[in-house]
């Protein structure tokens, strides 16, 4: 299974819409999808229309209780995506876990071996706690979301120190597969030029596909639904499904679903 995890320190960059959107996106064309919600807030178990009363079994349980990942998966109503939601249990696991031997191991633990699904994508918390370095510690590699302002440069720059100390501690096979730029305002000077900088910054790691300001993406998840189902001619869902293309064509080509 492909693990892949998405992770800005920084709120408000799109993190949980590109979570939501693109594991649908990757469902629709065909791949086994889970998505492990690994954030304390939920935003992406009830943007995909899981009911917060209904979690029996959450992400807070795989961690800190060790529960089988199997026991976790909650079917959505979206073909081929599986989710593993988050409670507001998880805001204590931090804590819990603090004094626990192998404490960001616990994903990594957790994901071994297993084989139910083709993709997995991890929604990680807005922030570089012990949570987020689970996730990074467990994948192959890290999708960035990166919002077309300035103070993003700055927080994308922390990211990467993060990233080089995860390497060096934890897990030397890290990568990243991409930077994706989201909230893209063609009509904002400022979004150009954000966006050339971090092209001429980081190359080709950065997705030639951009994520627009799009009122259908902000409206979707009141309605428990990706933009991909709840509107998916608008120009968020063509987005994430080109996203998904290019995130396709960047996968080792003997690990691709057929």
């Amino acid at each position: 299974m492909i693990r892949i995890a998405i992770a800005n320190q920084k709120g408000g960059v799109g993190k949980t819409t590109t979570a939501i959107n693109i594991a649908t996106a990757m469902a629709a064309a065909g791949w086994k999808t889970l998505l492990i919600d690994l954030d304390p807030q939920g935003n992406a178990s009830t943007g995909i229309g899981i009911d917060a009363s209904a979690r029996d079994c959450s992400s807070y349980n795989l961690l800190v209780d060790q529960l089988p990942l199997a026991e976790c998966i909650v079917p959505s109503a979206i073909p081929q995506l599986d989710v593993v939601p988050a409670t507001v249990d998880l805001s204590g696991a931090e804590v819990e876990l603090v004094t626990v031997d192998g404490r960001s191991d616990r994903l990594r633990t957790a994901l071994q071996g297993y084989q139910g699904h083709d993709i997995c994508f991890i929604d990680c918390p807005p922030s570089l706690g012990l949570l987020t370095l689970n996730a990074l510690t467990a994948v192959d590699t890290l999708l960035v979301p990166l919002q077309c302002e300035f103070f993003a440069l700055e927080g994308l720059s922390q990211l990467l120190q993060t990233v080089e100390r995860v390497q060096q501690r934890f897990n030397p096979d890290l990568g990243i597969i991409g930077v994706v730029l989201t909230m893209f305002d063609r009509r904002n000077r400022l979004t150009d030029q954000v966006a050339d900088d971090v092209r001429s910054c980081l190359g080709g790691l950065v997705f030639d596909e951009v994520i627009p300001r799009n009122v259908r993406l902000s409206e979707a998840p009141s309605h428990g639904l990706p933009a991909l189902v709840y509107d998916h001619n608008c120009p968020g869902s063509r987005a994430y499904m080109g996203l998904a293309r290019e995130l396709i064509a960047r996968l080792p080509q003997e690990r691709k679903a057929a």
